[in-house]
């Protein structure tokens, strides 16, 4: 019967004066609408860096020639390209690095690709076969080139789907047709499934692929590849694999003591391990904005029952009067507050669940809510209330019974 007579009592006294709880409540609202939603947003970005890296290939490592910078972003930046990077160098760590199952040595390039009188720039990839294996992408359409092509340096390629539909409308129409790289024709064998952009920021529907062999000797005349995509087994030592990828560039390479790298050896986790960096700094940031606007809604909520006590000493000079206890009393002012705080809080978690649902469905995020988060911060929230009306609790069980009844 308490826990009825106290709601009543405090649901009377909150819509006696709404624009004042409304107040009172509001700073409590924005701090857990901030704190939850930084949580979520964080959580949902990890996840998006997650699924990305399941999308470059199953335990991807890969070695590059130059030396490779993340962004702010997560995004990679390649600066001080080097032209020692050789195919030997990439066998040679087909062969020798520990647990690694495959190897794609790869060269990247940018150039103009024409087909059916239009002209893309298109990112150039030549490799070998199992380049689509490794990277778990995989031809939509047709086939890609095989063993016997890049031995034989076939004038053949694969294209992604928007260079596809770029140049010939549909990926079905490219099938069998020729474009244009380096004033030399290639025959298309494919058109690549749809990927999108992955964690280094390239478009993965925005390059055409080529036999390796094809690409060096045919087209542009060199000797030196970009780095060579390596497949590690499931529960490889990173460390022992870096150190070993370290010791055999290293040695080929002829870099002494002392000298600095000319190449770069990365894997996906080195990229949400970034990305996991700036967001830890999102999460402090937004964490501190909360705490703030949780102070200032404790704070009003303070001084709201501060004036309600005052408003209401008639009323507890009767209650007194009428055998009501001190504890009573209290009890009543505390469930006001944490009613308030609770009220608060329970809206901007509500809000949160929304924004985070329609966000992530309108740019094609995951959907991830986390209950626990949403129970401590209501929970902090009541908290929070009762804490802040703890004083003016005090100041209502306190007040003289004949001091109100004089006046």
């Amino acid at each position: 019967m308490l826990l009825p007579l106290n709601l009543r009592i405090a649901l009377s006294s909150l819509s006696a004066h709404k624009l004042r709880a409304v107040l009172a409540m509001l700073g409590v609202f924005l701090g857990a609408l901030a704190f939850t939603g930084v949580q979520h947003v964080s959580k949902i970005m990890v996840r998006q860096a997650e699924m990305e890296t399941e999308k470059l290939g199953p335990n991807l490592y890969a070695v590059m020639a130059g030396q490779v910078r993340f962004t702010r972003g997560g995004n990679v930046r390649l600066s001080g390209v080097t032209r020692n990077f050789t195919l030997g160098d990439a066998q040679a760590l087909i062969d020798g690095a520990p647990s690694v199952l495959a190897g794609a040595p790869f060269v990247s390039t940018a150039l103009p690709v024409r087909g059916q009188g239009n002209t893309v720039t298109a990112q150039i990839i030549a490799t070998w076969p199992n380049y689509q294996e490794i990277r778990s992408f995989h031809p939509a359409r047709g086939r890609f080139f095989n063993w016997q092509e890049v031995d034989d340096r076939a004038m053949v390629c694969v294209l992604g789907k928007t260079i596809a539909e770029a140049l010939f409308g549909t990926a079905e129409q490219a099938i069998g047709q020729k474009v244009y790289v380096f004033r030399a024709s290639f025959r298309i064998l494919g058109v690549m499934e749809e990927k999108g952009v992955d964690l280094s920021g390239a478009n993965q529907d925005e390059i055409v692929f080529l036999p390796v062999t094809t690409y060096m000797r045919r087209a542009s005349n060199q000797d030196w590849i970009s780095g060579v995509f390596l497949q590690l087994s499931e529960g490889g030592d990173l460390s022992q694999i870096e150190e070993s990828v370290e010791s055999i560039m290293r040695y080929r390479h002829r870099i002494d003591a002392g000298q600095d790298d000319d190449f770069s050896a990365l894997s996906p986790k080195d990229a949400i391990k970034l990305q996991r960096q700036a967001l830890d700094l999102m999460t402090t940031l937004g964490a501190i904005t909360s705490s703030i606007s949780f102070g200032v809604g404790g704070l009003g909520i303070l001084s709201i029952m501060i004036l309600v006590v005052r408003a209401r000493r008639v009323e507890i000079g009767v209650r007194r009067a009428v055998g009501g206890r001190r504890r009573d009393i209290v009890r009543q002012f505390l469930f006001e507050s944490g009613l308030m705080a609770a009220v608060g809080g329970g809206l901007g978690v509500l809000v949160t669940v929304i924004l985070v649902a329609i966000g992530c469905a309108a740019a094609g995020l995951p959907l991830i809510i986390d209950p626990s988060s949403l129970v401590f911060t209501l929970f902090g929230s009541c908290v929070l209330g009762v804490a802040a009306g703890a004083y003016p609790a005090w100041q209502a069980a306190n007040i003289e019974i004949l001091d109100v009844l004089r006046s």
